[in-house]
C-alpha cells in the first residue's frame, strides 16, 4: 500500500522510502547517562529511531536532556517518547521528542474527554512538527472500544480508525499506525483489515509493524518474522521493531534482516525470488514445499525461513515444509594473499526439526510446547525481566499447551497478556504480582519468591482439574 511521508526529524517514514528499523530503550529514562550510552550503541548498531519510556513529568524533563547530549556527541538520532495514559504528559513531551507514541482511548474513561485531550495534543504536535504513532495494542483497547466490538481485530481496526478520522479532520497528517498482538493471526488480521479500510477511505498513513511480547531466543525471532513478512508481503509496512527479551541492540540486526530480505521494491528483495520457487511447487501439486538456504549464520536462516514458510502457513496455504541450510562463514584472509577461507556447516536434522516445531506454533498450526508472552522491559520495568524470563521458561517448559506471561509492569502488562492463562507481572520495587487469566490471585509477592508461587498456582490448579 502507498502511504504518504511521514517526517521525524529528518528521517522519513512511509512513501517510497526504506523501511525504518527502530528499537527501544530498557534503561530507566530517569537515568540519563545510561539512556544515553544505550541510545548511541543502538545507533551504531544501525537503529533509525529510539523509543525511551516518558511515563511522568520527570521522565519528559529527562528525555531532553538526553536529546541535548545525543547532539552533543554528535547523534542527532530521532527521539520517540513512550507515553501511557496520561494526556498532560504527551502534551507536554510534544515539544520535546521528535515523535510521540500514544493510545489516545486510554487518555481518559470518557471517551468525550479522551477526544478533547487528543485534540489539544494534536496543536501541540503541529506547532512542534511533532510526529505522532497510534499505536493500539491487542488487550488494550479500553472497555468503550471492547463492549461495542470485543476484545477483537476488528476492534482494534475500529479504534485505529477513529482516531485516525479525528487527525484527518484536524489537518494532522504526521501520522503513524499501529495495531500490535502477540498472537500472530490476530495481529496479522487487525493490520488487513485497517488496510482494507484506510484504502476505502482514502486514508494513506504509514504503518509500523510489530509482534508484542514475543519473547527471546528463537521463538522470539520467529514469531516477529512470521507476523512481520506475512504484512511485508501483502505491501503493508513501512517501519518495523522486532520486540524481545533481550538486550534491546539483538533487536536490531533481526529487524535488519527482516528488512533487508521482504524489501518494499520487488527487484531487490530476496524474498520474491524465493517464494517465486515455492508457488512454482505448489502449483506443480506439492503438497510439502522445500527450500535450501545458504547463510552466514543460524539467526539468519530462522528468519529468513520463517519470513518464506511462516506466512504459508499462517494462511492455511501450506500444512508442512521441508527445509534446509548450509551456514558458510569467511574465514580470516590467508597469509600473503588477498583470499578468505570459507567454511561450510550442514545445519543438523535435529535443529532443523526444532525449528520446524518453533514455526509451527509461531504460525498458530500446532503447539508442542508452552506458549510465552513477554514484554521486551522498558523504563518502568523495576526487575530483571530477562533472567526472570529465562527462569520461567525453564522452569515451566513441560507444560505443553499452557499460555505463561511475564510482563515488566503492572501499567500495560494485564491488558498486554490478555491471552494468558497465567501472568507474572512487575508491580513496582521487588513486587510481583501473579495472575490467573486476567484476574490477580497473589499481589505485592517478594521477587524472590514469586515463580515459586507461580508455579504452585499452576500445578494447584492441575490437580483439581484432575479431581
Amino acid at each position: 500500500m502507498k502511504t504518504i511521508e511521514v517526517k521525524v526529524n529528518g528521517l522519513t517514514i512511509g512513501g517510497t522510502a526504506p523501511i525504518v528499523v527502530q528499537t527501544m530503550c530498557n534503561t530507566h529514562t530517569q537515568e540519563i547517562e545510561k539512556s544515553v550510552l544505550q541510545c548511541i550503541e543502538m545507533a551504531d548498531a544501525g537503529a533509525e529511531m529510539v523509543r525511551l519510556t516518558t511515563q511522568g513529568l520527570k521522565e519528559v524533563e529527562a528525555l531532553k536532556e538526553i536529546k541535548r547530549k545525543l547532539i552533543e556527541k554528535g547523534y542527532n538520532i530521532p527521539l520517540v517518547a513512550d507515553v501511557h495514559f496520561s494526556s498532560d504528559v504527551a502534551i507536554a513531551v510534544a515539544s520535546v521528542a521528535d515523535k510521540v507514541r500514544i493510545n489516545p482511548g486510554n487518555f481518559a474513561k470518557e471517551h468525550s474527554v479522551a477526544k478533547s485531550q487528543f485534540a489539544k495534543f494534536i496543536e501541540v504536535c503541529k506547532a512542534n512538527n511533532t510526529a505522532v504513532r497510534i499505536g493500539l495494542n491487542h488487550g488494550s483497547l479500553g472497555e468503550r472500544i471492547v463492549n461495542l466490538y470485543g476484545d477483537t481485530p476488528l476492534g482494534m481496526k475500529e479504534a485505529a480508525i477513529e482516531w485516525l478520522k479525528m487527525c484527518a479532520e484536524n489537518d494532522f497528517h504526521n501520522v503513524v499506525i499501529s495495531l500490535k498482538a502477540s498472537n500472530t493471526i490476530v495481529m496479522v488480521t487487525a493490520y488487513r483489515l485497517l488496510k482494507e479500510e484506510m484504502e476505502r477511505l482514502d486514508m494513506r498513513f504509514p504503518i509500523h509493524l510489530g509482534v508484542t511480547e514475543a519473547g527471546n531466543g528463537d521463538m522470539g525471532r520467529i514469531k516477529s518474522a512470521v507476523g512481520i513478512g506475512a504484512l511485508l508481503a501483502d505491501g503493508i509496512g513501512d517501519t518495523i521493531r522486532v520486540s524481545l527479551t533481550e538486550n534491546p541492540v539483538n533487536e536490531i540486526p533481526a529487524a535488519q534482516t527482516i528488512a533487508g530480505y521482504m524489501a518494499k521494491e520487488m527487484a531487490v528483495g530476496k524474498y520474491w525470488s524465493d517464494i517465486k520457487a515455492i508457488n512454482e511447487q505448489l502449483e506443480a501439486g506439492v503438497k510439502i514445499p522445500e527450500y535450501k538456504f545458504f547463510e552466514c549464520d543460524w539467526n539468519s536462516f530462522i528468519i529468513k525461513a520463517s519470513c518464506l514458510f511462516g506466512p504459508l502457513l499462517l494462511d492455511k496455504k501450506i500444512d508442512d515444509f521441508n527445509v534446509s541450510c548450509t551456514i558458510i562463514q569467511r574465514d580470516e584472509i590467508k597469509s600473503g594473499t588477498n583470499e578468505s577461507a570459507t567454511t561450510s556447516v550442514e545445519i543438523s536434522k535435529e535443529a532443523i526439526e526444532e525449528f520446524k516445531e518453533n514455526l509451527m506454533q509461531a504460525a498458530r498450526r500446532k503447539f508442542t510446547q508452552p506458549e510465552y508472552i513477554a514484554c521486551p522491559g522498558c523504563g518502568r520495568t523495576l526487575y530483571n525481566l530477562e533472567e526472570t524470563f529465562n527462569k520461567v521458561k525453564e522452569k515451566t517448559k513441560h507444560l505443553k499447551g499452557l499460555r505463561i506471561a511475564v510482563m515488566g509492569c503492572i501499567v500495560n502488562g494485564p491488558g498486554e497478556m490478555a491471552d494468558a492463562d497465567y501472568g507474572y507481572v512487575g508491580e513496582g520495587a521487588g513486587k510481583v504480582a501473579i495472575y490467573r487469566g486476567k484476574e490477580p490471585v497473589y499481589r505485592s509477592v517478594p521477587q524472590e519468591e514469586a515463580i515459586d508461587i507461580l508455579l504452585q498456582l499452576i500445578e494447584n490448579d492441575a490437580n483439581k482439574n484432575r479431581q
